[in-house]
């Protein structure tokens, strides 16, 4: 049993041998290597990957940061890491299909990325964008960022809404931004506290008000991934994939 569980309570489901993970399409993570804070080596890229087809999923869409004034990640840098760990699934003839998208910081430098027309996108469309906020407080720039986003055809998701506590302290912004349209993506680690009471308090709250739309692994290196198991046990996370989740139509 980890630190956090044995913290705050394994709450574990009442069958879990019965248990049968429905999600096949992990998405958000952070495993082209050396580009961020995930993966520094394509061994370590390649090891978690290979795991994830070991869990079961058929489908890794990675999501590496980008911020205006630290990671100025773009498709040109991403795409040949990329290939580059696909070319490498294949010799180890593991099964799982790679996509490389990007999570955005909303920061002053936002807007101008989507009006370039240059945003790494997924999904059936190819119009999902996943997102993040400060976790201090609300960017000033939120509303005017998701009304270009939305006026230009994407579909904005949320990351880890759940960690942005000043949402918590006032959970009708949570609901404020869903009647906005926007979709919600929770970190499978909240379920067993890995950030914190409050945190695992917020993702219960998303849960039980049907407001989760995909989950996420948000895993960075080794230690996230084998911490899964953990979540999969889990009550809360049993119950959100008792909803109608996206990710298997990514």
């Amino acid at each position: 049993m980890s630190f956090f569980s044995k913290l705050f309570g394994s709450e574990k489901g009442a069958d879990t041998a019965s248990f049968s993970n429905p999600i096949k399409v992990e998405f958000h993570s952070h495993l082209i290597f050396g580009v961020d804070d995930g993966c520094e080596t394509i061994e370590q890229s390649l090891e978690i990957l290979e795991d994830f087809a070991k869990l079961g999923m058929r489908k890794v869409i990675t999501t590496p940061h980008i911020m205006s004034d630290y990671y100025k990640n773009s498709k040109e840098n991403l795409f040949p890491l990329r290939d580059e760990l696909r070319n490498r699934l294949k010799e180890k003839n593991i099964d799982l299909e790679l996509d490389c998208a990007a999570e955005y910081l909303i920061d002053d430098g936002f807007e101008k990325k989507i009006a370039s027309g240059e945003l790494l996108t997924f999904g059936p469309n190819g119009k999902h964008i996943l997102v993040e906020l400060p976790f201090m407080d609300e960017p000033r720039n939120l509303a005017s960022a998701l009304f270009e986003l939305q006026i230009a055809g994407y579909t904005p998701i949320l990351a880890h809404p759940e960690r942005y506590l000043y949402y918590n302290a006032d959970r009708n912004r949570f609901h404020a931004l869903k009647d906005q349209g926007i979709l919600f993506q929770m970190n499978m680690l909240s379920c067993i506290g890995y950030y914190s009471k409050p945190v695992q308090e917020a993702a219960s709250y998303l849960v039980n008000n049907n407001l989760v739309d995909l989950i996420g692994s948000d895993t960075h290196n080794k230690r996230h991934q084998d911490l899964l198991q953990e979540v999969y046990q889990h009550k809360l996370y049993q119950k959100v994939c008792e909803g109608t989740l996206l990710n298997n139509y990514l």
